[in-house]
This record gives structure tokens, sequence and C-alpha cells, in this order.
């Protein structure tokens, strides 16, 4: 069968479930068999959502989804309504974000109240990721990564994905100027996986950010920051982050534009700078008198 055939099955199909629906609300009905027809309902409204998956009506497949989640919920089997509106969720992603958003929301609230944090914590990736790519706003973003890193953070076995959610709030923190907040995580970060044998290697980068983010409020903190990270961390007073990050230092205090813009040309010919790391050390060269224009390079 075609798409536009699969689309005119499911289409019957919906109405059929309607059909049901209504139905099992009638008085006798209610007395012999409602349910019965509920739940017939609830499939037909999944298979049409299924149809509408192979027609790519990615709209319709969700709303179909979504009528099989609340009913589900009318019938209380909350985990069936849950699996639900996640599909709902990811059928409406390749249409409308805004509702794929809502159905995920509706799945998250069902999982917390059973007690799945962990899973409710992925679904708040997911839509940290929307408004992340689709509705570009990035406050909402980090408010659902903060979520998601509360949950995993309960459960040790998913610490790595916790610090995962909480480096992209950093980051983010960081590009909206909200420096302190950003510099708490990476600190955290930092320490928390400068002792970890496969993880240690990752600290250096952390400490570099957060000094960074010192470096952009004030240089004294920064000099401060750089000392208590090579005390705690003596790993780092080797890596390269580290003795960039001191010459930085001497050429922001003698106001030296060009030796500044040399150390950083000389550390990204060896690492390339990513977009992140390029405009931190940008908004810190704007601090030196007589910057000229506003390149790195």
């Amino acid at each position: 069968m075609d798409s536009a055939g699969k689309e005119r099955e499911a289409v019957q199909l919906m109405a059929e479930a309607e059909k049901r629906v209504k139905g099992s609300h009638s008085f006798l009905r209610g007395l012999f068999g409602g349910n019965t027809r509920v739940e017939e309902a609830c499939e037909m409204y999944t298979r049409a959502a299924n149809m509408f998956k192979i027609a790519k009506n990615w709209s319709a497949a969700g709303n179909a989804f979504c009528q099989a989640a609340k009913l589900h919920m009318q019938l209380q089997s909350k985990h069936d309504s849950a699996t639900s509106f996640v599909d709902a969720g990811n059928a409406y992603k390749k249409a409308d974000p805004q509702e794929a958003i809502n159905c995920l929301n509706a799945a998250i609230d069902i999982y917390t109240d059973m007690g799945r944090f962990t899973i409710a914590a992925k679904h708040h990736i997911t839509i940290a990721e929307i408004y992340e790519a689709e509705l570009v706003d990035i406050e909402k973003a980090i408010a659902h990564y903060e979520q998601a890193a509360d949950y995993y953070k309960g459960e040790e076995s998913n610490r790595q994905v916790a610090n995962k959610c909480l480096l992209k709030v950093a980051a983010y923190a960081a590009q909206l100027e909200q420096y302190q907040k950003a510099i708490e995580i990476y600190e955290q970060v930092g320490t928390n996986t400068m002792d970890n044998p496969l993880l240690k290697y990752s600290a250096k980068e952390y400490f570099f950010k957060a000094a960074l983010c010192h470096f952009i409020v004030d240089e004294l903190n920064a000099k401060l920051a750089l000392e208590k990270y090579e005390e705690m961390f003596p790993a780092f007073t080797d890596s390269r982050e580290c003795k960039l990050l001191k010459k930085l230092l001497e050429a922001h205090e003698e106001q030296n534009c060009e030796a500044y813009t040399e150390a950083v040309k000389e550390f990204d010919s060896i690492s390339r700078l990513d977009q992140w790391l390029t405009t931190m050390l940008l908004r810190i060269k704007k601090s030196i008198q007589g910057e000229g224009d506003g390149d790195l390079k």
C-alpha cells in the first residue's frame, strides 16, 4: 500500500477509534465493557499513528499517539501512557517542536510520579536539544539540562551523563555572561574527574575554561584560580592550557596585544580553538588597551 493509501486507512482508524470512545461513555456501555472499547480505541489510535508515520504525516502521527496516551491514562495504565506521549513527542519533533516538548513534558510528569527519574532525565535532555536546535531558546535549554543533571546525579552509574549535562549548562552560562555559574560547574566537574584514571585527561580542559571565565571578570581572580588549580591537580602545570594561561596573563598585565595574539596563534596551531574558546579569548583580548581589530589571529 502506498503512502496515500496508508494515510486513508489511518484516517478511517481514527474515526473508528473515536466512535469506540464515544460508545464507551454511554451508561449501559459503561456498565458492560466500557473499558474494553477504550482499550480497542487505544490500539486503533496506535495503529493509525504508525500508518501516519509510514506516510510521513508527522503531525497526524503525533496527534494519534497523543490520543492513545490520554486513553491509557484513563485506563490507569501509566507506563503505556508515558510511552505513547514519548512516541507522540518523537513524531512531533519532525513537524512541530513546541508540541513535541508538550508531549515529552507530559511523559516526564508521569515518569517522575512513578519515581522513574533516570528515564525522566533522558527526556529532559531531548527537550533541551529541541530548545537548542529548533527553538533557539538557550535559557530553557539550560533549565532542562540542569534538571536532567539533577536527576542523573542521584544515581552513581549516571554521573558521567550528569557531567555532560552540566558542561552544556556551563558553556551556555559563560556565553550568556553568567561567569560565576560557569566557573562553579567547571570547577565541580574538574574536581570530580581529576581522580578518575579514565577521565582525568579532561580535567585540565575544565580548569582551563574555569580560569578563562575568571579572567574575563578579573585578572587577579584568574591568577589566584590558576594557582589553586595547579595545587589541586599538579598535572595541570605541564599542560599546554596552563602554559597558555600564564602567557595570556603576562600579556594582559603588560597590556601587550601582540604578545596576547601570538600566544593564542601558537596554541591554535597545535590544538584548534573551537567557537566557545575563540569567543572567550576575544572577550579577554578586548579588555587590553589599544586592542585593535577584535581578531585573535
